[in-house]
């Protein structure tokens, strides 16, 4: 009898650690489902971690919808004026609540790992969106940010209409470009003398790609420094450095003049221009209008 006693507690005690396991696993995700698109039960109050979801909203015209933003929301210049939660990838969790927020949106390297966890422990209502660095990835991420804050209607027609026309322009000439096989060398930075530079699987790799260029850097994986030879030997057609990437230098002549670049087609040509580094590389709005405007400059 003793022994069955035993068993049955042994039982139940497995039973319970299971339910708490299975609570603990619904209340992990209950708060929200990555990449969800559902329209929200209350927009009213949003903090945002991603510059990107900031540029949007304020395209969807409901920025007074806003409580908190990231470091990495700078456009438009109003974003200034908010609440500011921190860097996107090292967030508090008690900076975040501090705001009341009834909905966060945050671009999907939104972090740490630990604080994500903890808002959803919350129950607060938290879309993680995913990044496509595409043209058609950036219209999906309007599409579901406006699904979110004002259900399946979406953004105003008329908004969303621009967007469109810009990409099917941009598609037009990017098949143009690609057929031309242009070189493009992307520059995040500076070091010194040798320039950071997109190489293949980055958020540049993907920009040149939208305009239908080549990414001349293509022999290595994620950003990196490279020397005099792999610059002379890329040769590219035209290079894109950041404005942040020309704090170094007075201008344009003043950079190519004193470092390796002065051996490429871009620098012989002129082909060097300087460019907001999150109008290309943030993958909101801007960024579609930007890769139009260097894909139309390519196809000269």
């Amino acid at each position: 009898m003793r022994m069955i006693i035993i068993y049955f507690k042994k039982k139940i005690n497995t039973i319970m650690k299971m339910r708490i396991i299975y609570v603990f696993i619904f209340l992990l995700f209950q708060s929200s489902i990555f990449s969800n698109c559902e329209k929200a039960e209350d927009s009213s109050k949003i903090v945002i971690a991603g510059g990107s979801l900031t540029e949007i909203v304020y395209f969807l015209e409901e920025e007074k919808k806003l409580s908190g933003v990231d470091v990495t929301s700078n456009y438009p210049s109003e974003t200034k004026n908010l609440p500011s939660i921190g860097y996107v990838r090292a967030l508090s969790t008690e900076g975040i609540l501090s705001l009341k927020p009834s909905l966060i949106l945050g671009e999907d390297d939104m972090g740490p790992p630990l604080v994500i966890d903890q808002l959803k422990l919350t129950g607060l209502d938290l879309r993680i969106v995913n990044e496509v660095p595409t043209a058609n990835g950036i219209l999906e991420k309007i599409e579901c940010i406006s699904s979110i804050i004002n259900g399946q209607n979406g953004a105003k027609n008329s908004q969303i209409e621009l967007v469109k026309d810009d990409i099917k322009k941009l598609e037009e000439i990017s098949s143009i470009n690609s057929a031309n096989g242009i070189k493009v060398m992307l520059i995040l930075n500076m070091q010194g003398t040798s320039p950071i530079v997109a190489g293949s699987g980055t958020s540049g790799d993907g920009f040149i790609k939208m305009t239908g260029a080549e990414n001349a850097a293509t022999s290595f994986e994620g950003w990196k420094p490279i020397n005099s030879e792999s610059i002379i030997s890329y040769d590219p057609d035209y290079i894109i450095i950041t404005k942040r990437g020309m704090s170094s230098f007075p201008d344009i002549e003043s950079l190519a003049n004193t470092t390796a670049l002065k051996f490429t087609q871009a620098a012989q040509n002129g082909n060097i221009i300087s460019e907001d580094g999150m109008a290309m590389l943030g993958f909101g709005v801007r960024t579609i209008s930007t890769a139009l405007k260097f894909a139309e400059i390519f196809d000269k």
